[in-house]
């Protein structure tokens, strides 16, 4: 494994938080638009994955172990001995994979839309998308119809639904096979029931790429998790923004007492 460190986003003061992204993303795609308001509260931790954001690719490929402990590196170089850990989609794997690993580090855990494994479906579906990489029309055709809600798709107007069209045509980030692959195979089942950190699993109901099936596993595997699901597609943070705020926030500042 590579000692290189993570590439990431550090603000705001306070207890400190770890974020971990989903595949193809990268620390700001996922948690820009909530950064902000997290910064408010807690000393934000958000590393990108290799070949995502502001890191590098690396030929060799990172399982879900090696993810987990980098982002723990992360964590460790920003000065964090304990942190809350929020994980999305992928992250949702890699955020159980260090709460097993690092129970003593971890005071809460945030999952959303995450990956709990075991879904045919969702293997089928991260293959699908790993070869269409060299076909940016055909993936930027399937990203609108299995990561966007499709009541948010069909709500747009004609403008905006080419010019988001147009835009995930653009470069994907280099690490995106790697990490595809990875969302298909993960799988953190069995670690679920070992989870002591209070627990919030967000659900999206209209979500294609990560099946709500998924979600469902979280929450019901972890002991005392409680389950919130959100009218959204796989990327609330663009379509349910509010609402992704507003529950965020009540579990953190539920954990400070307020």
């Amino acid at each position: 494994m590579s000692a290189t460190p993570l590439a990431r986003i550090v603000q705001g003061s306070g207890p400190g938080l770890l974020l971990a992204h989903g595949a193809g993303g990268s620390a700001r795609d996922n948690w820009g638009p909530l950064l902000p308001d997290l910064a408010a509260h807690r000393t934000v931790v958000a590393p990108d994955y290799p070949g995502s954001g502001d890191s590098p690719y690396e030929a060799d490929a990172p399982t879900l172990d090696e993810l987990a402990e980098r982002l723990v590196a992360a964590a460790d170089e920003e000065g964090l001995d304990t942190f809350d850990l929020a994980g999305y989609s992928l992250g949702a794997a890699v955020a159980v994979r260090i709460a097993t690993r690092h129970p003593d580090r971890v005071r809460s855990l945030l999952l959303l839309a995450g990956v709990a494994g075991g879904s045919a479906r969702m293997r089928m579906l991260s293959d699908l998308i790993i070869d269409l990489e060299a076909r940016p029309d055909d993936l930027a055709r399937l990203m609108l119809t299995v990561v966007f809600g499709g009541s948010w798709v069909d709500a747009l107007p004609a403008d905006q639904l080419a010019g988001l069209r147009q835009a995930l045509t653009g470069p994907q980030p280099a690490g995106l096979g790697q990490q595809f692959r990875l969302a298909g195979e993960a799988d953190v089942r069995a670690e679920l029931a070992a989870i002591t950190a209070p627990t919030l699993v967000v659900g999206t109901a209209e979500d294609m790429l990560v099946p709500p099936s998924q979600h469902r596993l979280l929450a019901e595997g972890i002991p005392g998790a409680r389950f919130v699901r959100l009218a959204s597609g796989h990327l609330p943070m663009v379509e349910a923004l509010p609402e992704l705020r507003e529950v965020t926030l009540e579990f953190l500042k539920g954990l400070d007492g307020h």
